[in-house]
C-alpha cells in the first residue's frame, strides 16, 4: 500500500466533544457547530450524480455545505459522482455547474470520483487479500432474498485466492466475471441491512464518458464515497437522514483501510408539497408535456424556481431558517415565498396594468395633458422616478369602474383624488366614467383606489403585456406512498391574461423584477420588442406571477382554494390567453375565500388535525418504531395542508374557526 497517497493513511481525528447546538436569531434556523471543527480548517463537499438537474433539494444540500464553509472559512469541494457509467452524462455536468453559478455558490476545488478510480481500485484488492470482501456469482434475486434471510452466500468462505481469481476475470470484463459482483464481508446477521454484506463493485463492461474503456469494473457510490471523501480531506461529511443507516457501513469501511475518518453530519432533506422531486418522475413531466422543460416555473428545479422570481437571497434565508435540524417534515411553499415576498418588497419598482379585454374609459372634465414625476417604489426613493401623463382621457380596469359610485372620491394611484361624477352603464354593463379633478382633497383613508393609464398613444403609449399566472403541478399536498403522481397533475395549471402595461415596461430586461400594483410582483420572462413588420405587431413583454407566500398567489386570480370532493374545472386548454384579465384586489366587502368556505368543514377538520397531533405525541411518548411516527407525522401534515386550504388560516393549537373579517374600504395609500 506504500504506492497510496499519503493523506489516505491513518490519522487520527480531532477530539471533539458532542455537537452544540446554538440558535441563529438573525435567521431564525438552529445550526449545529460541527463537531471538530476548527475555523480554517474545515473541508465540505458537494457530490450530485451528473444525471439531471438540480432542483431545490440539491439547492439545499449545495447551500448548506456553502453556508458552513463560509461560517468556518473553510474550503467546498464540488465534485461529480460517476461511479455508474450508464447514468453520468457530460452534458448533465455543465447544466449542474450552470445551476450552481445561479446559487452563488462557490466551490475552492471540483473534482470526479472517477479522478480516484485507480486508487478505490487498489482499496478494493487490499479488502479481497485480507479476507474482508469477497467475490460473488449469485445472481441478483437470489442474492435480495440471502440478505433479507441473513443467510450468508455460497461464497461467503472463498479462499483469498480464488476471489482474486475471479476478481481478475471481473476486470477483464469476460463473461464469467460479468455474473460476479464484489461484496464486503462485514456482517450477514446484522439488523441493519445496509450492513449485511454490501456490494462494493461491479462489473460493467461500457465506456464511461471520463474513463473510455480502461476500466470493466465500477465502484458503488457507498464504497467510493468514504474512500474520496478521506482522499480529498473532507472534514465533514453533510448527508441527508436517509443516509443514517449506512454511516456505521462508512465507518467500516474507513476503518478497516485504515482511513483518516471524516465527521458525519445528517441533515433532514427538504420535501415539498404539491410537487415531486424524483428524477424520474420530473423526467416524465418533461417528457410527456406536461410542462414546458426543465425551467418550466412550475418544477421544483433550480432554473424553475428562478425562472419564476425566487431570489437566492430568499431561498439561503429559507434553508437557514431551517438550519441543520434532522426533522423530517414536508415544508409548505407558503414559506419560501413569503421569505421572497420580504426580499422583494423593499426594492422592486411599482408598474401599473389595465384589462386590455375589458377597461372602461374615465373623461375628467377640465384636465390638460401634463407629466409629473413619481417614485417607483413609495418608500424607497433609491428605487427612482418615472414620469407619469394624466389628460382628460384615462382607461381603467372595467371591474374597477363597477365599483365606483357617483358623487365620491376615488384615488387615482399616482395621481390624487377624483370625484366621479357619472357612471354610465349599458345593459347593466359600465361603458364610460364622467369625473372632475378635486386633487386638492388629500383625504385618501376611505376612498377607493385605481391603477389607470393615459390614454395618450403619442406621449404615454402602452406597453402590449401578458401576465402569466402558475398553480401548483400536483394538487394533492402530500402524495401517499401508494399514490399514483400521474392522476394528480392539475390539467390547468398555467394562465395567460393579456394587459396594457404603463411606458416603463418596454425597459424591463429578462430576470427583472417588479410589483404590478394591486396584482403582485411578477417577473420579465420576455423583453418587449418594438413593431415588426414580418408578425404585424410588437412582442407584448411576458411577465410570469411571482406567489407572495398567501392561499390565493397561486394559480389564476381570484381562485377559491381546492375544495373537500369532485369540483368540475373549466376546459380552457393550458397556456391559452384568457378572455380577460384577473381581476386587481377587490375592495370592499367582498367576503375572501376563507369565509365563503364557512365553518362547518373548518371544524371538522381542526378537530381531526387536533387528534392526530395528539397520536403523534402519544407514539412518541411510548417510543413507537421511527416507521410509525414518519406515517402519523406525514398524515398529521396531509390534515393541516387541507385544513389551510379549506380554511385560508395555518392551523394552530386551541384555534377557534371564525370567518374572516372582510377588507377595509380604502386599502393602502402607500402608493399615492
Amino acid at each position: 500500500m506504500s504506492s497510496l497517497p499519503e493523506e489516505s493513511k491513518a490519522k487520527a481525528a480531532a477530539p471533539q466533544s458532542k455537537a452544540k447546538e446554538k440558535k441563529e436569531e438573525s435567521a431564525g434556523g438552529k445550526f449545529v457547530e460541527l463537531p471538530g471543527a476548527k475555523m480554517g480548517e474545515v473541508v465540505v463537499r458537494f457530490p450530485p450524480e451528473a444525471s439531471g438537474f438540480l432542483h431545490v433539494g440539491h439547492a439545499k444540500a449545495a447551500l448548506l455545505n456553502n453556508y458552513y464553509k463560509e461560517s468556518f472559512q473553510g474550503k467546498l469541494i464540488m465534485r461529480f459522482d460517476d461511479t455508474n457509467p450508464a447514468k453520468e452524462k457530460e452534458e448533465y455536468e455543465e447544466v449542474i455547474l450552470e445551476d450552481l453559478k445561479m446559487l452563488q455558490v462557490r466551490y475552492d476545488y471540483f473534482s470526479r470520483t472517477s479522478d480516484h478510480f485507480e486508487t478505490i481500485l487498489k482499496y478494493c484488492d487490499k479488502l479481497l487479500k485480507e479476507g474482508k470482501a469477497y467475490v460473488d456469482d449469485t445472481d441478483a434475486e437470489t442474492m435480495k432474498i440471502e440478505r433479507d434471510a441473513m443467510t450468508k452466500s455460497k461464497n461467503w468462505d472463498n479462499s483469498p485466492q480464488k476471489n482474486i481469481a475471479m476478481w481478475e476475470e471481473m476486470k477483464k470484463g469476460s463473461e464469467a466475471g460479468t455474473k460476479c459482483a464484489v461484496r464486503a464481508k462485514i456482517n450477514m446477521e446484522s439488523p441493519n441491512g445496509c450492513l449485511r454484506d454490501p456490494t462494493i463493485y461491479r462489473c460493467k463492461p461500457e465506456p464511461h464518458p471520463s474513463t473510455g474503456t480502461k476500466y470493466k469494473v465500477y465502484p458503488t457510490y457507498d464504497f467510493a464515497c468514504p474512500i474520496v471523501d478521506s482522499v480529498e480531506g473532507v472534514t465533514h461529511a453533510l448527508r441527508t437522514t436517509e443516509y443514517m443507516d449506512r454511516d456505521d457501513q462508512f465507518n467500516w469501511f474507513i476503518d478497516a483501510l485504515g482511513l483518516r475518518k471524516p465527521h458525519i453530519w445528517a441533515y433532514a432533506r427538504l420535501n415539498l408539497t404539491n410537487t415531486v422531486m424524483s428524477k424520474r418522475k420530473l423526467t416524465w413531466l418533461v417528457d410527456e408535456g406536461a410542462v414546458d422543460g426543465w425551467d418550466d416555473p412550475r418544477l421544483p428545479t433550480v432554473r424553475g424556481v428562478i425562472r419564476r422570481g425566487l431570489t437566492v437571497e430568499a431561498l439561503k434565508q429559507f434553508i437557514i431558517a431551517q438550519g441543520s435540524s434532522r426533522s423530517v417534515v414536508f415544508m409548505e411553499w407558503d414559506k419560501i415565498w413569503a421569505f421572497n415576498k420580504k426580499v422583494l418588497d423593499p426594492i422592486v419598482a411599482r408598474h401599473t396594468t389595465v384589462d386590455q379585454v375589458y377597461n372602461v374609459p374615465v373623461l375628467v372634465a377640465g384636465a390638460k395633458l401634463s407629466s409629473h414625476m413619481s417614485a417607483k417604489h413609495p418608500k424607497n426613493p433609491d428605487v427612482g422616478e418615472k414620469t407619469v401623463w394624466t389628460g382628460p382621457r384615462l382607461i381603467i380596469d372595467g371591474a374597477d369602474a363597477e365599483q365606483l359610485k357617483e358623487g365620491e372620491n376615488a384615488t387615482f394611484i399616482n395621481w390624487g383624488n377624483l370625484m366621479i361624477k357619472k357612471v354610465n352603464k349599458k345593459d347593466g354593463k359600465v361603458i364610460s366614467v364622467d369625473a372632475e379633478q378635486n386633487t386638492d382633497n388629500k383625504d385618501f383613508k376611505k376612498t377607493l383606489k385605481v391603477t389607470w393609464l393615459c390614454d395618450e398613444q403619442e406621449k404615454s403609449p402602452s406597453t402590449p403585456a401578458i401576465l402569466v399566472y402558475y398553480d401548483h403541478i400536483i394538487s394533492k399536498a402530500i402524495l401517499d406512498k401508494d399514490d399514483d403522481f400521474k392522476k394528480f397533475i392539475e390539467p390547468s395549471s398555467k394562465h395567460e391574461f393579456e394587459m396594457l402595461g404603463d411606458p416603463e415596461l418596454k425597459t424591463l430586461k429578462k430576470g427583472d423584477m417588479i410589483q404590478v400594483q394591486r396584482r403582485g410582483y411578477f417577473i420579465c420572462d420576455v423583453e418587449y420588442r418594438p413593431y415588426n413588420s414580418c408578425v404585424g405587431r410588437a412582442r407584448p413583454v411576458v411577465l410570469i406571477s411571482i406567489p407572495d407566500g398567501s392561499v390565493g398567489s397561486y394559480g389564476a386570480p381570484g381562485k377559491a382554494p381546492p375544495a373537500k370532493g369532485p369540483e368540475k374545472k373549466t376546459t380552457t386548454k393550458e397556456g391559452k390567453k384568457q378572455g380577460g384579465a384577473p381581476t386587481p384586489a377587490k375592495q370592499g366587502k367582498a367576503a375572501s375565500p376563507a369565509a365563503a368556505a364557512g365553518s362547518g368543514s373548518g371544524d371538522k377538520l381542526n378537530a381531526n388535525v387536533t387528534a392526530q397531533g395528539e397520536l403523534v405525541r402519544k407514539l412518541k411518548a411510548d417510543k413507537a418504531g421511527k416507521p410509525e411516527i414518519d406515517e402519523a407525522v406525514k398524515k398529521l401534515l396531509a390534515l393541516k395542508a387541507e385544513f389551510k386550504s379549506a380554511t385560508g388560516q395555518d392551523w394552530k393549537p386551541g384555534m377557534t374557526i371564525t370567518k374572516a373579517a372582510a377588507a377595509p374600504a380604502g386599502g393602502s395609500a402607500d402608493a399615492i
